[in-house]
């Protein structure tokens, strides 16, 4: 896998090229200023980009921001990001404008080197990785909502789909079956008003719901 990384930090930015060249990947840019990741990612169109949310110049969100543009350029663009700390608003505009091929995880995540190797190929491969902790602060700010006629077991199944599980992970992280795991999301898609249309795309509609009004 090609990959660009994004981040200013030089300890974390060497360590997350040699992590990545030590399971096999090629990091083909390393960015260490919010200006160069667009440019970076135009030159190289990587498999997937590791960004960092705050980058110099001003440390705000110029990683989400060229995200986001990167997202309109290149179409389909399999992007990570990562956020030293859980920011519920940069999370729900990165994926407002579709959930496949993202993830957000909190940097530390990084130090679990099998989790973020799988999250970044889940997401490389289309897939969504969401840090646990983003969608714990997620529900924790839920208002009012189609996610209320969920039963406390729906909303857990939904939550795990929203950082990228399939159902047999949720079935082996909830001790059910997988039989049970599919009638639950069959219940949310029903609850939800989902459109009769295929699995993949349901699951979608389903996560960016749960993200929207969590």
């Amino acid at each position: 896998m090609r990959v660009v990384i994004a981040e200013d930090n030089a300890l974390l930015r060497e360590g997350l090229v040699l992590l990545l060249t030590s399971a096999g990947h090629e990091v083909v840019a390393a960015a260490t200023t919010g200006p160069e990741i667009l440019p970076a990612l135009q030159r190289h169109s990587p498999d997937a980009a590791v960004l960092d949310v705050r980058m110099p110049p001003d440390f705000r969100d110029e990683g989400l921001r060229a995200a986001l543009t990167a997202r309109k350029e290149l179409p389909g663009l399999p992007v990570l990001v990562l956020s030293q700390y859980v920011e519920e608003s940069y999370a729900a505009e990165l994926l407002a404008g579709g959930a496949s091929g993202l993830g957000y995880l909190l940097k530390d995540r990084v130090g679990r080197v099998d989790e973020f190797l799988d999250a970044l190929e889940r997401v490389a491969a289309g897939g969504t990785a969401l840090d646990p902790e983003v969608v714990t602060e997620l529900l924790a700010r839920r208002r009012e909502s189609p996610l209320d006629s969920l039963t406390p077991r729906e909303r857990e199944v939904l939550a795990l789909m929203a950082e990228g599980h399939d159902n047999a992970t949720i079935a082996e992280a909830l001790v059910v079956t997988e039989r049970a795991v599919h009638k639950h999301i069959g219940n949310v898609f029903l609850k939800l008003g989902l459109p009769q249309s295929d699995s993949g795309h349901r699951r979608v509609l389903a996560v960016l719901t749960y993200l929207n009004n969590s």
